[in-house]
């Protein structure tokens, strides 16, 4: 389908095609199976001016938008989503800094992050805060011209591996949600270690580690915003990245349902190529027209955003749980299609799948996704009543 997107849009789809063919193609098997963090592709973006693509130009980016930045997330996600995960966590960390950064904090981080010389990860989930943000443990207590910041987060993408982190933590309990706040760590702050890499079913390529502060000293300067706002900056941010895991989801369904096709072209049964079996057609057929609506889900929701709405959570969700769905769904089905062969290691189907399924865990499950947009349904007919 054609989406209308720009020339300029159409050129950065064809540079993360690009990337995505020659530099992630040939190395994703190794990468999955050693679980290696994927240093020299994150170079190769940076030399490609892909991580500045949704920074302001102020700040040394290209100045584009939430569209952009999905385009590129789907192109890295059709060729492995471990390394695409790596890219787009950039983005989850970062949004915290463009929306609620003084001009200082975006003055001294962002150009480095455009760059690409330094990669940022989003610490909010911890052992007992997962769909329940509001259980973080994690404490920032003022200290004359500091806070000290105790807890652990845990299950954090680029953790140990990326140089600047916003966290969320709670300033004052007795506030409720209205207590938490949001700050900006540099890695190798005082008191601010990393625990155990963890050993993933898929996206092995990306680094999920323990963020662990231990009388950790920051400047009062590197609160976000002010304090009580950590749930709103948290809320906003993943307004903001949703619609990228709906990409990421587009991006591995994609994949998969091209290495679909072109087995069932070669794979001879009964005489004839599978794919001239109807029962093969409309496995295809149902695959090509769910990536076709997910696509079209999140392109929409991303120039929804772009247009500078202000209230997107509900379109934000339905876009990740739809594409994510769909993600699920087609890579299992490739997987089927490609029969026994889809099951073993040597073609990429089998990575696809278990890549998928922490599509509609992470950044608030699919369950979650169902309860924001019900509550959003609640409210506009309350709004229509009235």
């Amino acid at each position: 389908m054609d989406y209308f997107l720009t020339e300029e849009q159409v050129m950065i789809k064809d540079l993360a095609a690009q990337i995505a063919d020659e530099k992630i193609v040939p190395v994703r098997a190794e990468l999955d199976e050693k679980g290696e963090f994927p240093n020299e592709i994150m170079v190769v973006l940076a030399q490609s001016d892909l991580f500045g693509l949704f920074i302001p130009e102020e700040y040394g980016g290209l100045g584009k938008g939430c569209l952009e930045l999905c385009i590129a997330v789907e192109e890295l996600s059709r060729a492995c989503l471990g390394v695409a995960t790596t890219y787009a966590a950039n983005a989850l960390g970062t949004y915290p800094l463009l929306l609620f950064g003084t001009p200082e904090q975006k003055k001294q981080y962002l150009p480095d992050i455009a760059a690409g010389k330094k990669l940022v990860a989003f610490g909010l989930t911890e052992a007992n805060a997962g769909s329940d943000a509001g259980g973080i443990q994690t404490t920032a207590k003022p200290d004359g011209n500091e806070y000290v910041i105790n807890g652990t987060k845990q299950w954090i993408t680029n953790g140990g591996e990326a140089d600047i982190y916003t966290i969320i933590a709670i300033t004052d309990r007795s506030k409720g949600p209205r207590g938490a706040s949001a700050f900006v760590i540099e890695k190798g702050t005082d008191g601010f270690s990393f625990g155990k890499k963890e050993d993933k079913m898929g996206i092995r390529a990306s680094a999920t580690t323990e963020l662990i502060f231990d009388n950790c000293r920051i400047p009062k300067e590197n609160i976000l915003g002010k304090e009580g706002i950590g749930f709103v900056v948290a809320m906003k941010t993943l307004d903001s990245s949703r619609t990228g895991v709906g990409a990421q989801g587009v991006g591995v369904a994609q994949g998969a349902y091209d290495e679909a096709v072109q087995f069932a072209k070669q794979r001879v049964q009964f005489g004839h190529s599978i794919i001239s079996f109807q029962a093969i057609q409309h496995m295809l057929a149902d695959m090509a027209t769910s990536i076709e609506a997910a696509r079209a889900i999140v392109y929409a929701v991303a120039r929804f955003i772009d247009g500078g709405s202000k209230e997107v959570s509900k379109e934000s969700a339905m876009s990740k749980l739809f594409a994510t769905d769909v993600a699920m769904k087609v890579t299992t089905d490739a997987v089927q299609v490609m029969g026994g062969s889809g099951y073993m290691k040597e073609y990429p189907v089998e990575k696809m799948m278990r890549d998928a399924k922490i599509l509609q865990i992470y950044e608030g499950t699919n369950q979650i996704q169902r309860n924001v947009i019900g509550q959003a349904i609640i409210k506009e007919a309350a709004r229509q009543k009235k």
